[in-house]
């Protein structure tokens, strides 16, 4: 869907920007969900006492990375934000900030996260991290205007960065790690398709093919939410048949998986945005507990 021309040639900005804006650009919410992951990842992919120049390099690159590729997002997705109510105030559709410098800072945020990755930790973090970028900028950014199944490979991008974590401590990409990269596959997805549902005329507006903006009904929206809210109860068990957790950590997935199953059902249909909301909640709660359990059930 063509974009309208007057979306296409935005005024110069006035770079009247606030540190307000700054954080706009990094997104803190998504950034902060990196850090998390990757600091998990990083400790249970340790074998021995953690090196704490290391974690904390580990996690200051990925925060490099995340805001590199939260701004590089925005300097592409200018403007459709601009039709948008949720992202108009942002610094580039708002025209606070110019969006040759808006890339610039892009791009070095994200080339220097890759590079430091090399050299402060490994050379297998530092190709994580940019497949992570390349991913989410090369695919899934331009793919979210043509294909619902953007979400799904947006879903692979943001299921990297534990194994950023888990590869900085030194360990193998094998089962486990796969087992924490699955986890975060298929928690986003019905993450992001409630987000999606409350949101669906503002995507629709902005030409944005997600699958709740060509499912009226939202049948085919609830049914997605409740598959992936059992594929991830089933997901988060793993790494107790892997050996990575113990008992506690089961008992603690499997109450966890449950309630999250739950929730879905109720999601119900016809699909509301409160019960949209209702999922949105659940699992903001859920992913923080279940990678509490799993670190503290390592300890």
């Amino acid at each position: 869907m063509a974009l309208p021309q007057r979306t296409r040639r935005l005024p110069p900005s006035r770079c009247n920007f606030t540190f307000s804006d700054c954080l706009q650009l990094v997104k803190p919410k998504v950034t902060g969900l990196s850090l998390l992951t990757a600091a998990a990842g990083y400790r249970l992919g340790s074998t021995a006492a953690p090196d704490l120049g290391k974690f904390l390099g580990t996690v200051f690159c990925t925060f490099l990375a995340a805001a590199g590729g939260s701004v590089l997002n925005q300097y592409l997705d200018r403007n459709t934000d601009s039709l948008m109510s949720r992202t108009a105030s942002r610094p580039l559709p708002a025209l606070r900030m110019s969006p040759g410098r808006v890339l610039i800072a892009g791009v070095i945020l994200s080339i220097s996260a890759t590079v430091y990755l090399g050299v402060w930790v490994n050379s297998l973090a530092s190709l994580l991290a940019g497949l992570t970028l390349l991913i989410y900028l090369g695919a899934y950014t331009p793919l979210k205007r043509r294909t619902p199944l953007s979400t799904w490979i947006g879903a692979v991008a943001g299921a990297l960065p534990p194994l950023i974590g888990w590869t900085a401590a030194g360990g193998d990409l094998d089962i486990r790690a796969l087992s924490l990269w699955t986890i975060l596959f298929f928690w986003q997805v019905p993450h992001f398709l409630a987000i999606a549902w409350i949101r669906r005329e503002e995507y629709a507006k902005a030409g944005l093919r997600v699958l709740t903006t060509l499912d009226p009904t939202g049948t085919r929206t609830s049914r997605q939410i409740l598959l992936h809210s059992c594929l991830l109860a089933a997901a988060s068990l793993v790494p107790y048949w892997t050996g990575l957790s113990g008992l506690w950590y089961l008992l603690a997935a499997g109450l966890l998986g449950l309630t999250f199953i739950v929730c879905a059902i109720l999601l119900g249909h016809p699909l509301s945005e409160g019960r949209a909301r209702l999922i949105l909640k659940a699992g903001v709660i859920y992913l923080p507990c279940l990678l509490i359990a799993m670190v503290i059930d390592r300890v």
